[in-house]
């Protein structure tokens, strides 16, 4: 694949959850392939100079794997809202920005 992490937003939402923001974004690749560029940024307090700082980790998801993720990741949802609960409904969106 290429590298593919300065390429233009086409689309994007943003969550705020705490101390982290996870940021949904659909980018193009040089060929007009669409992707998601999943970006997690938690924020830290740094001890000696009393700023914050930021720190960020990306995943790539390209649209041949996005069904088999998604089925993934809603099993997982599932499991956990069985095993555990969940504070809020998996279908409560109610943080997401557009």
């Amino acid at each position: 694949m290429e590298d593919t992490r300065d390429n233009a937003v086409v689309f994007n939402r943003t969550l705020k959850a705490g101390k982290r923001t996870y940021f949904f974004d659909v980018k193009e690749t040089n060929n007009g392939e669409f992707y998601l560029s999943l970006t997690e940024s938690k924020r830290f307090f740094n001890k000696n100079d009393g700023s914050f700082y930021f720190k960020k980790r990306n995943i790539y998801l390209y649209k041949e794997n996005m069904i088999e993720f998604s089925k993934q990741l809603h099993e997982i949802i599932q499991f956990i809202e069985e095993n555990q609960g969940m504070e809020s409904s998996y279908s409560n969106t109610s943080n997401i920005e557009d």
